[in-house]
């Protein structure tokens, strides 16, 4: 089975990233993500990732870029991840889904656990916070 998901990177003005606590009963739950999810049909990246940060953030995204994309394949399901990085957002950042959502300083990323396929993500903003893995 073959996912494609869209993820966002926001970095506020204080070099905090936004992250998103996965709920604990799904696929690699409990771990830190960078928020997004499924595409739906026809969809391009920029249009999914735009409608699940409304959905699930409560937030309405303006400008991206490409920020990198990667195949990760699980056991159970392969990955694709297209992650653009958020230039700038309006709305106040909630989890309407009732996961945690939380801002998070770039020096404490390394110390939290994220789903596998996100280390790829993860190695890249931290080079470009210019902190070390």
């Amino acid at each position: 089975m073959k996912i494609k998901v869209a993820a966002g990177v926001i970095i506020n003005s204080d070099s905090q990233v936004l992250l998103s606590l996965r709920h604990d009963n799904a696929h690699q739950g409990g771990k830190w993500e960078f928020p997004g999810g499924k595409f739906e049909q026809g969809e391009t990246a920029e249009q999914a990732l735009r409608r699940e940060l409304n959905e699930e953030l409560n937030i309405d995204i303006g400008t991206t870029e490409p920020f990198i994309e990667l195949t990760y394949e699980y056991p159970e399901k392969t990955v694709q991840l297209v992650v653009l990085r958020v230039l700038n957002f309006s709305g106040l950042p909630q989890g309407l889904e009732g996961q945690e959502v939380r801002w998070v300083d770039g020096n404490q990323l390394a110390g939290l656990k994220f789903p596998d396929a996100n280390y790829p993500i993860l190695e890249k903003l931290l080079r470009i916070l210019n902190l070390k893995t």
